[in-house]
């Protein structure tokens, strides 16, 4: 047996457990994925010692065990992320009729998790999944100033300060200067860092325990995005959706 149809048999037996919240004896398990008993009862031997699987000792029943809740914790916390921002993110896009992005942090890299556009179209790289860097990017200077020391040292060791573009940061130690002052200020710019023809403002979005769980930007041209909008009106308004989608997901600070 190969470890890719082990992978195959013991996922096809989690899929099917999915289907039977209360249980299934493993005779009536093994005929709906297709294996011998000795073999379902192997596999589920190892799903159990990893608490992916458990069974009801009174009823001989398996089921899914609570460690497929902690995989997922993350996923549902992104999602809720999506759900309760759009409101907000959809009603900030049309004030300012710019294009508004929500990221996260995923294996040192940001990751679009959602995107609303402007009816002013310009070209831009990013979409929903796509991955950007974080040292030239307003999102991911936020998230990185938000993070746990040992966490955040651990990725900034990992950087390789690529300029992306004349603006772009270069040096560690001035990017270390730059992510102090994101702390200082409450939010991030990238000045045309990423993308040339771009510039951004990128505030945090916290969760009921104070962190920094997801950042969100408004982006565009720097004819439209200048330093004086920035200035006069937009640290004011992404202050503001800061504020009101952190205290949707229970945070209370500010």
């Amino acid at each position: 047996m190969s470890n890719v149809q082990s992978l195959e048999r013991a996922l096809n037996i989690l899929n099917k457990l999915s289907e039977y919240p209360d249980g299934i004896p493993i005779s009536r398990l093994s005929e709906h994925v297709g294996l011998t008993k000795s073999t379902t009862h192997r596999m589920l031997a190892t799903l159990a010692s990893m608490n992916y699987v458990v069974k009801d000792e009174k009823t001989d029943k398996y089921k899914l065990g609570l460690q497929i809740l902690f995989l997922s914790r993350n996923l549902l916390n992104n999602s809720n992320i999506v759900s309760i921002a759009k409101g907000y993110l959809e009603k900030l896009s049309q004030e300012v009729n710019e294009t508004v992005h929500l990221c996260i942090e995923d294996h040192g890299e940001v990751i679009y998790i959602d995107k609303i556009e402007s009816n002013q179209t310009i070209r831009m790289f990013s979409r929903v999944g796509s991955r950007a860097p974080m040292y030239c990017t307003g999102v991911g200077k936020v998230l990185l100033s938000g993070m746990d020391q040992d966490y955040f040292e651990e990725l900034i060791s990992k950087i390789e300060f690529i300029p992306k573009t004349p603006t772009t940061i270069t040096s560690k130690e001035v990017f270390l200067e730059e992510i102090e002052k994101v702390k200082s200020q409450g939010y991030a710019l990238d000045n045309s860092e990423n993308e040339t023809v771009l510039r951004c403002i990128a505030s945090p979005i916290y969760d009921h325990k104070g962190k920094i769980i997801a950042s969100f930007s408004i982006s565009g041209p720097t004819n439209r995005v200048t330093m004086d909008v920035i200035n006069n009106t937009l640290i004011d308004k992404m202050k503001q959706y800061s504020i009101d989608i952190s205290r949707n997901l229970g945070y209370t600070g500010f």
